[in-house]
């Protein structure tokens, strides 16, 4: 599977050129999830596939699932290739929004590499499982109405 990926990583290069942040995101975001033991494949312009992969890994957080529609709905990346910032705030990275500022030296030690679809998943889980939708208040009035038992 990997042979496969490196593959399609190399033809993509070739065909649109060498721009390091594209060339990452399609080399981290074409790899199988499934080499870790999960069946989905995250791709970086597939929101669709990116959703059904939030709803595998955030089943038994739903809400987690809601906040990804209202802060990128299911975005890591923009159209052309790079992780997707903020609009109000770029220092905002990918499908769960994680501020770098605040997260990204936790979340590199904690082994989550917040510019991957898994890793930003990943570390956003962990965020809500220590301060609960708190990360998150600022678009809470997109999601705080689907269910209101969230408000940790």
């Amino acid at each position: 599977m990997i042979e496969i990926s490196t593959g399609v990583v190399f033809l993509l290069s070739s065909m649109y050129g060498t721009n390091h942040s594209a060339t990452q995101a399609t080399a981290v975001n074409t790899t199988a999830i499934a080499s870790e033991g999960k069946s989905a494949l995250v791709t970086v312009h597939d929101r669709k596939t990116v959703e059904n992969y939030l709803k595998t890994e955030y089943a038994d957080t739903p809400i987690l699932i809601e906040i990804a529609r209202c802060e990128s709905t299911f975005s890591q990346f923009n159209k052309e290739g790079d992780v997707l910032r903020g609009r109000v705030n770029s220092a905002d990275v990918g499908v769960m929004q994680i501020n770098e500022k605040y997260h990204l030296e936790k979340s590199k030690e904690l082994g989550h590499d917040i510019y991957t679809t898994e890793g930003n998943v990943e570390y956003a889980k962990y965020l809500y499982e220590n301060q609960g939708a708190a990360p998150w208040k600022a678009s809470s009035k997109c999601w705080a109405s689907k269910d209101l038992s969230i408000n940790k």
